[in-house]
């Protein structure tokens, strides 16, 4: 038995520096983006491996330029989110609870709409768009992004809400709950988890939209930070610091997210998983 003792150490060191090269390999493109922005008056070639100094002029030319797009990507987003659950919250439960006929169709055809390019959707959302007065509106967009999160939302939650305990639901309903109140009151807390999880996800898709924001925006009334960063580039192809600036501040809303809402998306995606 001692003899396989270090086989296993042996072992455990390997997939751990096997998981460190992996993290580094993914995490490098990131440190670099935040590296040029540190060292704005250097080309994209002339970069050193590491900033000498913290120079962050780049970020407030970024922020001068791109400031405004940042809140407008976030005013769109979280409408997007509150459409989204506004949506796939009682789509789901309706799926879950109420025993509809073709219920397992209806949620497979929700992910096959997943598998519909953005092209496709945006040329013939455009055209609806024109006829209801929706091009170049903060509501228009919205509700494209929307799109983007509504079929995951509703497949994400309907399996947790299946695993809530019909008891739980009877008791409401002995108590004299009607089905919405019941829905509000009872399965919606329950569901807490699975909600932030669908919310995280609908905000990421529509934060990093752009498919959208190039397809229904024709004038610069409504322009959100992806849709930004794309022109700024091609304003500002030399100033690689502030384009790297401007990317940076782009991914820290995310980011922020992300780290707050881990353990809910872990207990989100994992707890309908079993019954």
């Amino acid at each position: 038995m001692a003899a396989h003792a270090p086989t296993a150490s042996r072992r455990r060191w390997g997939s751990t520096v096997a998981g460190v090269l992996v993290l580094g390999v993914m995490l490098f493109p990131l440190y670099w983006m935040l590296n040029t922005a540190l060292q704005p008056e250097s080309g994209l070639l002339q970069v050193d491996p590491v900033p000498a100094g913290l120079d962050l002029s780049g970020f407030s030319k970024a922020l001068d330029d791109q400031g405004g797009h940042l809140l407008t990507s976030l005013l769109v987003s979280f409408g997007a989110v509150a459409i989204c659950l506004a949506i796939s919250a009682p789509a789901a439960y309706g799926l879950a609870r109420f025993g509809l006929r073709g219920s397992r169709t209806i949620v497979f055809g929700t992910l096959i709409t997943q598998m519909v390019p953005g092209i496709v959707i945006a040329n013939a959302l455009y055209n609806s768009y024109v006829d209801l007065g929706l091009v170049n509106s903060y509501f228009g967009l919205m509700l494209a992004d929307a799109s983007l999160g509504i079929p995951f939302s509703i497949v994400l939650m309907r399996s947790f809400m299946v695993s809530i305990p019909g008891e739980v639901i009877e008791a409401a309903e002995i108590d004299g709950a009607g089905p919405v109140r019941t829905f509000l009151r009872v399965v919606l807390p329950m569901s807490r988890n699975s909600l932030i999880t669908s919310g995280l996800f609908a905000f990421l898709f529509s934060w990093s939209d752009f498919m959208f924001a190039l397809t229904l925006n024709t004038t610069d009334d409504v322009k959100p930070v992806t849709l930004g960063i794309y022109q700024y580039i091609g304003a500002h192809v030399g100033d690689w610091g502030a384009v790297m600036a401007a990317s940076v501040l782009s991914a820290v809303p995310a980011a922020i997210l992300l780290v707050l809402a881990q353990k809910y998306i872990a207990a989100g995606i994992t707890g309908g998983s079993v019954k």
